[in-house]
């Protein structure tokens, strides 16, 4: 009697925030899974998401083909999450969207199996943000290598370890004052890490059409004060908003861009300057979660279950402070 092991999906980053909801889903399934991370011995905190065996770390460099090429060798998917949020050392936007991007889709096609490739809402070649823009020329070369790839571009993304709402409760926690970047009017449309895994591990499913641009956004389109008011409603603070000119936030994101881990850089600021949510187009079209028949999770129900840690005498008002 022949034993058909479960498929082996390949995951490029997925020791970080989204890539462990990722492994969640997948090993849920029954996939096995291989962690493809610069440094494996920094995945290990994956291994109890799956069974014995189910998961495996390896090491692989987007600027080094031949570890791409090693990573998914033998696999049945390649998802690609890998993404900076800042530059760092050899760390940079071209370097790992653009060029890591087009490697990973090439020794995706080289192996002959399907490609889901994690971009990002306001992904453009023609930004004038470094970080958009090279998102953009990733999606084009992962186009033009594997049209058949699947591309996946959430808005902001929320859950335990991000990058956003956490940033700004513990500001919070010791600012008496919050920014509003631009006056606050950015839009954003915050979408749950649990509900973008779901979207992802549904593409390995076979579920997604293949060549297809999915946008995931959460269920409520907000401002960049709504979410700031938000985190203040959770964590029972209140705090002055302050309204910082584009500009100012720019002069303020070069300078703290030199810092190893800078809580901004000019780079984001321009890409506060557009909205980031979901296209009509892809509404029409089903390319969003709902399309896919998922209800998306919202942040008044997600948030206090992280947030706590920076509330107020564990306090919690459904009223937004003054």
């Amino acid at each position: 009697m022949t034993i058909t092991k479960p498929k082996l999906v390949t995951i490029f980053g997925g020791s970080g925030f989204i890539g462990r909801h990722v492994v969640r889903a997948l090993t849920k399934r029954g996939y096995r899974v291989r962690v493809a991370v610069r440094h494996p011995e920094l995945a290990f905190h994956l291994q109890p998401l799956g069974g014995v065996g189910q998961i495996q770390a390896v090491q692989a460099n987007l600027r080094y083909r031949w570890s791409v090429d090693r990573a998914v060798a033998g696999s049945d998917h390649v998802i690609n999450l890998v993404g900076l949020l800042f530059e760092s050392g050899k760390q940079k936007f071209s370097a790992v969207h653009d060029f890591g991007a087009r490697a990973v889709a090439e020794s995706a096609r080289a192996a002959g199996v399907p490609l889901t490739h994690m971009s990002a809402l306001g992904a453009d070649p023609h930004s004038h943000s470094l970080y958009a823009s090279t998102k953009g020329r990733a999606e084009a070369a992962v186009r033009n290598v594997l049209p058949e790839a699947i591309i996946i571009r959430p808005s902001i993304v929320f859950g335990p370890e991000d990058n956003f709402f956490n940033k700004f409760g513990n500001m919070a926690r010791i600012s008496p004052v919050l920014p509003l970047i631009g006056g606050g009017h950015t839009k954003f449309q915050p979408v749950y890490v649990g509900d973008v895994a779901e979207v992802i591990a549904r593409s390995v499913d076979g579920v997604l059409k293949p060549g297809e641009v999915y946008e995931l956004g959460g269920g409520e389109v907000l401002t960049f004060k709504q979410c700031l008011e938000a985190v203040l409603r959770v964590t029972g603070r209140k705090r002055w908003f302050v309204s910082l000119p584009f500009w100012v936030a720019r002069l303020q994101g070069r300078l703290l861009g030199y810092l190893p881990k800078p809580p901004l850089t000019r780079d984001q600021v321009v890409l506060l300057q557009k909205d980031n949510i979901v296209s009509h187009a892809a509404k029409a079209e089903n390319r969003t979660l709902e399309g896919l028949g998922i209800q998306p999770q919202t942040i008044e129900t997600i948030l206090p279950s992280y947030l706590w840690r920076f509330r107020v005498h564990g306090q919690y008002s459904s009223q937004t402070p003054a």
